[in-house]
């Protein structure tokens, strides 16, 4: 296990201190997030190449202080080394407002090496130092205080191998001549809008309403809209304030009233109390689509079988540069392509160079 330095972020600036030294740092966090639409950040962890902090963004004092800002732009000015950033950077985006300037994800990194496309973190230091981590504290509650020697050393563990992983990882990205390629996919991760909520736009996370139209579609989307403003406003998960088969069940009916909402199998009366006027007038107030949406049409014979040829090429392209093909275009977005998006990663960047202008070639040729 690791020795660590254990820091109180609202009365200690120790941390902030020691990475201005540094232009790369090893981030992981622990965070909870069961109850709640936002995950809370429990703990920090940063590894220099000196030693490894685990910091507590959690003060229960009476003047509940949190890390200040100071504290966070010291903390985004070096590089981040992260294993699977996505979850770390939303949390830690949250709860500063900031992110850093440059990541290097080691899980992105190692897919371009041959490992597994989400090869765990364990699974990489077993891989390159041959060093079993220990996972037993993997569903500790980080919110609970106080943390015990043996979760915090088990939350060190998470940092100690990602400096020496990102040396290894690098020059060998360097020496086939991918690394452009890790920090190219590293950097699409700090893109802000990945991490912030529009609710104007819920209707694409919900289950089951790719398929509805016209008015039904129409009270789909105010009704995903009106949830995710009730999550943000309560911080609550989506799905505690209203599960997506009731949603789409009351799109589908498009009630009139109190006694039509009565008749959604499923639907408690306490939520029809709650809320139910406000599902009424927005079905009432939702007459027809306004975005022309469609559902998605069944690809034709020709359709399938250029797709196939699509898959073709990327498989292909996988073997050759020894990485796996989802990694290069997974086939939603080859579907993507297929109808028309051109938006797709595959058609820039590295991807472009090894495969997307071949795709595009085939798909202008349809």
């Amino acid at each position: 296990m690791s020795d660590y330095h254990f820091v109180d972020l609202a009365v200690d600036d120790s941390l902030a201190n020691a990475v201005g030294q540094f232009d790369r740092i090893g981030v992981d966090t622990e965070f909870m997030r069961e109850r709640t639409y936002f995950a809370e950040l429990c703990l920090l962890q940063v590894s220099t190449p000196q030693e490894i902090f685990c910091a507590d963004p959690l003060n229960r004092g009476p003047d509940n202080d949190k890390p200040s800002a100071a504290f966070w732009q010291a903390m985004v000015k070096p590089e981040w080394v992260v294993h699977s950033a996505r979850q770390d950077l939303e949390v830690v985006y949250q709860s500063s407002g900031l992110m850093p300037q440059s990541i290097f994800d080691t899980q992105v990194a190692a897919a371009f090496l041959g490992f597994q496309p989400q090869v765990g973190y364990a699974g990489l230091v077993k891989e390159l130092f041959n060093v079993e981590l220990d996972k037993s504290h993997t569903r500790a509650d980080w919110s609970k205080r106080p943390l015990s020697d043996a979760v915090l050393k088990y939350a060190a563990e998470d940092v100690q191998f990602l400096l020496p992983a990102h040396e290894i990882l690098a020059e060998r990205l360097k020496e086939s001549g991918r690394l452009e390629w890790a920090i190219e996919d590293s950097r699409d991760m700090l893109n802000i809008s990945l991490y912030e909520s529009d609710p104007s736009l819920a209707i694409n996370r919900l289950k089951g309403a790719r398929n509805l139209r016209g008015r039904s579609r129409a009270i789909a989307t105010a009704l995903a809209t009106w949830r995710e403003k009730e999550a943000l406003r309560t911080n609550r998960p989506r799905q505690w304030i209203m599960r997506d088969s009731l949603l789409v069940d009351i799109a589908f009916a498009c009630p009139q009233s109190m006694e039509d909402l009565a008749d959604i199998e499923g639907l408690a009366d306490k939520t029809i109390r709650r809320a139910g006027q406000e599902f009424l007038r927005i079905a009432a107030n939702s007459t027809h689509d306004e975005s022309g949406y469609e559902p998605p049409t069944r690809p034709d014979e020709r359709q399938k079988k250029a797709l196939k040829e699509m898959q073709k090429l990327v498989t292909a392209s996988g073997e050759k540069h020894n990485v796996a093909a989802e990694l290069i275009a997974p086939r939603k977005e080859l579907s993507a392509a297929m109808q028309g998006d051109r938006d797709s990663r595959v058609f820039n960047g590295w991807r472009r160079e090894v495969v997307g202008d071949q795709l595009l070639e085939l798909l202008e040729n349809l």
